[in-house]
């Protein structure tokens, strides 16, 4: 198999540094175009439904926003990824990071897993539902917890 575009998923905690390096030595060998990917998890936070009302005025979903798109320039800078293959998502990141594969063509997802087990891995494993989703190949680096 020739890849093509490969898709890096991160999710910037420290041992995303073994699934980079994964994603672009497989990027180097295939000389394929490598594109970077981080999903902000929609969280809803309901405070007026407890009768609880903020005393100041914040867009906290933007500002998240803002530094991921910041922590995606810094990494995408040492891979050299343009930022037209760059993207920062909200909602559900199996489903976001699927349907970026789908949308740009992608034939090789790259991304971390715990390797949880049990309870853990049904209450959302990111890379279980990546790998029940995608149309692609898909690459789990296991990360440790150290």
């Amino acid at each position: 198999m020739n890849y093509k575009h490969i898709l890096l998923a991160i999710d910037f905690f420290e041992q995303s540094d073994s699934v980079v390096k994964q994603a672009k030595a497989l990027a180097d060998l295939f000389n394929a175009t490598l594109s970077i990917v981080h999903v902000v998890d929609n969280v809803p936070i309901p405070l007026s439904g407890y009768g609880l009302e903020p005393g100041f005025e914040t867009d906290l979903t933007g500002e998240i926003m803002d530094n991921a798109r910041k922590r995606l320039a810094e990494f995408s800078k040492n891979l050299n990824i343009n930022q037209s293959n760059q993207w920062v998502e909200l909602g559900s990141p199996k489903m976001e990071i699927t349907r970026i594969a789908e949308e740009k063509q992608v034939d090789l997802i790259v991304l971390g897993s715990h390797g949880r087990h049990g309870l853990a891995l049904l209450l959302g494993s990111t890379s279980t539902g990546v790998l029940h989703y995608a149309k692609c190949d898909v690459l789990t680096v296991r990360l440790t917890d150290q």
